[in-house]
């Protein structure tokens, strides 16, 4: 199935953990078995014959009935003790969730949570491709294949250097804020998305009218950039509570633009949840709205 994938013997050898030989000779004894061509080899792309894609299309419901079978045995046990593969955008994975997992470890001492910080377009994907068994994000979803869920408010503010002209102000204008230097996030970003919806006003689109010195991966790069003077930014209050409490940053709204948000747990709607993501699941819904007792 791996080879099918990636069309490709090297690939499909990294993702399985084996040597290139070693697939090499499985696929030949596959072929072997069943006494026909599976593969097709053209140049360096490896593609499937008419066999081929027969078998791929049983191999692939083989291993999903395989995968159900152990996730209701582990059910029926009530196993729950393993690992959960986490994909999570920026501000819930680096300022909500570890608080989050720390009470989930406090119940469920025997269940290890992978957290891995993406953006939102990647996390959707790795989750329909089954790297992640969850995520979440900071924008609703689009693909009709994830299962969403409302977990946490957020809302987006203008952040200014503590010494900037309008960190004594309350708020700003949208033409104030054009002519002023701007950090943005990248594309696929929740943040840039959520903001870019926001900031759509007659004549522009999106952050177009924006003066863009600079586009950043992560919040907290954002947050240096604006420490430096480089220019202001909008993020997620969340992101921001040290550096207000320090004094360093400061917070304005944009004039009329009161700019809110929701974090979502996502999942794959075709795949059977296991015990343990389950567990996640139903944990984080119970500590939805940033309700964390225990």
């Amino acid at each position: 199935m791996k080879v099918v994938e990636l069309n490709s013997f090297s690939k499909a050898a990294d993702a399985v953990s084996l040597v290139q030989a070693s697939v090499s000779e499985r696929i030949a004894t596959l072929e072997s078995m069943i006494g026909t061509r599976l593969l097709d080899r053209l140049g360096r792309r490896v593609v499937p014959t008419k066999a081929g894609k027969l078998l791929y299309k049983h191999a692939t419901l083989l291993l999903h009935m395989k995968r159900t079978a152990v996730l209701e045995m582990e059910d029926f046990l009530g196993v729950k003790r393993g690992v959960i593969n986490t994909g999570c955008s920026t501000i819930p994975g680096e300022y909500i969730l570890p608080k989050v997992i720390g009470r989930f470890n406090e119940k469920y001492p025997f269940i290890s949570v992978t957290l891995t910080i993406a953006d939102t377009r990647e996390i959707e994907g790795r989750i329909l491709e089954g790297d992640f068994d969850l995520g979440v994000v900071g924008s609703m979803v689009s693909q009709r294949n994830l299962i969403c869920h409302e977990l946490w408010n957020d809302e987006l503010v203008l952040a200014v250097p503590a010494r900037h002209p309008w960190a004594t102000k309350g708020e700003v204008t949208i033409e104030e804020l054009s002519q002023e230097p701007f950090i943005l996030r990248e594309a696929g970003s929740g943040t840039l998305r959520i903001m870019s919806d926001y900031l759509k006003v007659p004549g522009s689109k999106g952050t177009d009218f924006l003066r863009v010195v600079a586009t950043l991966g992560t919040s907290t790069a954002v947050k240096e950039g604006i420490k430096a003077g480089l220019g202001v930014s909008i993020l997620s209050s969340r992101a921001l509570d040290t550096e207000l409490k320090a004094g360093i940053l400061k917070t304005l709204k944009v004039k009329g633009l009161p700019m809110t948000r929701m974090f979502y747990l996502i999942r794959d709607r075709r795949r059977m949840a296991s015990p343990l993501c389950q567990a996640m699941v139903d944990f984080l819904l119970k500590n939805k709205d940033g309700n964390l007792d225990p």
